[in-house]
């Protein structure tokens, strides 16, 4: 089965309504969600798609993207992270085992 993208990125963006609870939201996912499609869009890379989430129910590890086809789970919480995983993910097609969650 040929895919659609070769690389899907789940990047979730989700903040709590109750200030009290974990989120990933809190930790500025919106922000490096964005970065990562402008420098995907900058870097002219094709057939990748970035996209927010809702809860993907890993809060206390967060921020958290899920990278498909692979289903790997990665904590991403800096532009130099974001920057790691457009490297060595979807321009080498390597795991990012530093930044890996395990399931």
């Amino acid at each position: 089965m040929k895919l659609f993208y070769d690389k899907h990125i789940f990047f979730c963006t989700n903040l709590r309504k109750d200030p009290k609870k974990v989120s990933c939201g809190k930790y500025d996912s919106v922000e490096l969600r964005n970065y990562m499609k402008k420098k995907v869009k900058e870097l002219g890379l094709k057939k990748i798609r970035i996209n927010s989430s809702g809860c993907l129910n890993r809060c206390k590890k967060g921020p958290i993207l899920v990278s498909y086809p692979e289903g790997h789970w990665y904590k991403v919480s800096s532009k130099r992270e974001v920057d790691l995983i457009i490297d060595e993910l979807l321009i080498r097609g390597n795991v990012v085992k530093k930044l890996l969650v395990a399931n």
